[in-house]
Formats: C-alpha cells, sequence, structure tokens
C-alpha cells in the first residue's frame, strides 16, 4: 500500500519545534548556524521534512550537523547516542537478507534508508560525527560498504569503544539487536 510522504500541518509544527530544541540544546555541533535559516529551507522542502520525521520516528534524533558550502544545503546526521533503536536487528542490503535461510529480518539497511528517503552514513562520516560527541558506546551502525568490499560478500559497520572510533566488517547477512544504522540527508 502506498502512502503520501507528506505531514500534515500539526506534525510539521510539532517535527520543526523538536528539530529547534535539538538545535538549540546541542549548538557545538553548529555553532556557526543560525536556526532561521534552518528552518526556511526547511518549511519549503516538504519532502525533506518527511524523510526527517522518519528518521525521528525510528529513533534517529536527527540534528543539524554542518552547512555544505558549495549547495548551501545544511546536512543532518542521526545523533542519537545509539544506534536508532526503531532500524535495529536487520541485514545490510536485500542480497545479505535474502540470503539468509532461517530468521530472515522483515527489511535491510539500505532498502530501509531508501524508503525514508536517506542514506547510510559513510565511514568519513561517520567519524565526522564522533567529534561531534560520544555515539555507539554500547551498539554499532552499518556503513555505506565500498562496492569493492560488498562484492565479496561484506559490509561495514561501526562503533564507539575505548575512546576510539572502529570500524569492522561482516557478512552482510548478518544482523544484531544492537546493531542498526545511522543516516543522513540534505536539504
Amino acid at each position: 500500500m502506498e502512502y503520501k510522504k507528506e505531514l500534515s500541518p500539526e506534525e510539521t509544527k510539532e517535527l520543526i519545534g523538536v528539530l529547534k530544541a535539538r538545535f538549540e540544546k546541542n549548538r557545538t555541533r553548529h555553532q556557526e548556524l543560525d536556526w532561521e535559516k534552518v528552518q526556511a529551507k526547511l518549511e519549503a522542502k516538504a519532502d525533506k521534512l518527511w524523510s526527517l520525521h522518519e528518521m525521528e520516528r525510528t529513533g534517529g534524533e536527527p540534528d543539524v550537523v554542518h552547512q555544505d558550502t558549495k549547495t548551501g544545503e545544511y546536512i543532518f546526521f542521526d545523533c542519537s547516542a545509539e544506534s536508532p533503536a526503531g532500524r535495529r536487528s536487520i541485514c545490510y542490503d536485500l542480497e545479505g537478507q535474502e540470503s539468509r535461510k532461517e530468521f530472515k529480518p522483515a527489511t535491510n539497511a539500505l532498502d530501509m534508508a531508501a524508503s525514508m528517503g536517506i542514506e547510510l552514513l559513510t565511514e568519513e562520516q561517520y567519524r565526522e560525527l564522533q567529534k561531534l560527541g560520544k555515539f555507539d558506546s554500547k551498539t554499532s551502525s552499518w556503513l555505506k560498504t565500498p562496492d569493492e568490499i560488498r562484492k565479496l560478500g561484506g559490509a561495514l559497520f561501526a562503533d564507539f569503544r575505548y575512546g576510539h572510533v572502529f570500524v569492522y566488517h561482516n557478512g552482510a547477512q548478518s544482523y544484531y539487536g544492537a546493531r542498526a544504522f545511522r543516516g543522513w540527508l540534505s536539504v
């Protein structure tokens, strides 16, 4: 069943309120940015607001992390302390999901991200996120995996332990209750 990827005026107002409160609470993530400019951009992009709502709904706690100097777009990352709870226990991609002989999860990280209108963080973006705070100290997150690794059956994930960012590999068909994915969106 296809549904509209659009928020009601009430949902829009509520989401903007949540995003503004998070923006103000976490000024160290975006000291040089002005909320009014971010909000104006959000209000002009209903489809992006819907994607941010999906990030919020699944536990990602999206927040602005910087502004792209070339495009002027604001970049949002999932900034929840641990991997988003509403996205856990999923394989990396459809191929990995379908290769499981039993206990197949309902979806996978790449398809779920696509349905939300977002992308998985890359290793570089994940390391950038970790400069803004401590994330995934008890969980881990799938990362956008380079094709040459994925073609060999693997997928990347990362976490933060012992004061260090660790990037690992696993079979794309694996899934764990403490592993989800972190996404990003440009607005």
